[in-house]
């Protein structure tokens, strides 16, 4: 049977990215590389919204969250993390790991931290030297308003930091008009690339983050990014292929124009939560991102036979982590992915909801879908 991925990363790879990838590969240290290095750098900016670099990692987005801490902070600096979800304590757990003093904001999972919080942790900890966040937390399906964020910031001296891995390419995200200091992605959620490059925006205002960061650092240094950067070039050997396939992906993106990217991932994700609704299940988080549904199961469903289920009908979603494993499913619309695929992961999660014992009218899911996508 055929695999529909529907998890939040990786995604499926478009066709045409598939086929460039698969193109014989070339030498990095070439003019044919430094000319399509300086084609994707210049796409890239236009993605994230900034006039700054955008620095590529041969890593997932995990390493250029690292990359990020050792370029921000130095010993004895103290930060701040909100840990709402997986991805929000990956960002305490690396800061720990360097031995940054970090004052958590626990926020319940499913809830998107509000300003007001950032503002509190601030003004009781004035020596901070950055806020860590992330925008769209595929752990829980939430998304955070950074706009708002930025704005509560301007009054700190704090670097701004977010996790935009699964935001980017969903959600609005203007790096340098929301005053955002440090933006991190991925290439395997909305760029729809296989796992393997990260990617790390820094704000024009933000470089003095870096000139005064002490912590240590080899591979992930930042300032020798930049001076590759200016010649069009990576300091360490780079993943050619997966350069190749960025360059296309982009192409796809931007020509799609980033306001009607939004627009129609927000449908389609606003389908999915009509369906759920309609066959009798509550959505877990409060504060929706667009880039996944996750449904809060009854507890009379058994949450791992539903994943087993779907994975039998051809469609692979997501599980719940940690304290939430077996009580949610998360089923993304994200990267490569049209109207009819919604309608697809609808159908699976139907006939797959029959056979784990739920009762509904079969087709109600579709129906509302389909309301929402034809309106």
């Amino acid at each position: 049977m055929k695999t529909r991925l529907f998890s939040p990363g990786p995604v499926t790879v478009p066709d045409k990215a598939l086929l460039k990838m698969a193109e014989p590969i070339f030498h990095h240290r070439t003019p044919e590389y430094e000319a399509l290095f300086a084609e994707v750098s210049g796409k890239l900016k236009k993605l994230f919204m900034t006039e700054g670099d955008v620095y590529i990692t041969a890593s997932s987005g995990s390493g250029a969250m690292e990359a990020v801490v050792v370029n921000t902070l130095s010993p004895g600096d103290k930060a701040i993390a909100v840990r709402g979800g997986k991805f929000g304590e990956r960002w305490y757990q690396i800061c720990v790991a360097y031995g940054i003093e970090t004052i958590p904001v626990d926020v319940e999972w499913g809830y998107a931290v509000k300003p007001q919080e950032i503002k509190k942790a601030l003004d009781q900890n004035p020596v901070v030297k950055a806020v860590f966040t992330t925008q769209s937390e595929t752990s829980t399906g939430i998304i955070t308003d950074l706009k708002a964020i930025g704005e509560v910031m301007k009054d700190y001296d704090a670097a701004l930091v977010t996790d935009s891995v699964s935001g980017l390419g969903v959600h609005e995200m203007r790096t340098d008009d929301w005053g955002i200091d440090f933006v991190v992605s991925g290439s395997q959620k909305s760029i729809m690339l296989p796992p393997g490059l990260g990617f790390i925006a820094v704000n024009p205002k933000a470089w003095p983050y870096i000139e005064r960061s002490t912590l240590p650092k080899f591979y992930w240094d930042l300032k020798k990014y930049k001076k590759s950067l200016a010649q069009n070039q990576n300091p360490f050997t780079p993943p050619v292929s997966l350069i190749v396939g960025l360059n296309v992906t982009l192409d796809m993106i931007l020509g799609e124009g980033l306001e009607n990217l939004w627009k129609r991932t927000a449908k389609m994700a606003s389908a999915m939560r009509a369906a759920a609704g309609a066959i009798g299940l509550d959505l877990f988080p409060k504060d929706y991102s667009n880039a996944l549904t996750t449904i809060a199961l009854p507890e009379t469903l058994d949450g791992s036979a539903l994943v087993k289920a779907l994975k039998k009908n051809g469609i692979f979603p997501a599980g719940g982590q940690a304290h939430l494993k077996g009580k949610i499913i998360r089923i993304a619309h994200i990267g490569y992915m049209d109207e009819y695929d919604v309608l697809t992961a609808v159908a699976g999660l139907e006939r797959s909801l029959k056979e784990v014992g739920h009762s509904f009218a079969p087709g109600a899911g579709l129906k509302a879908a389909q309301e929402v996508l034809i309106s």
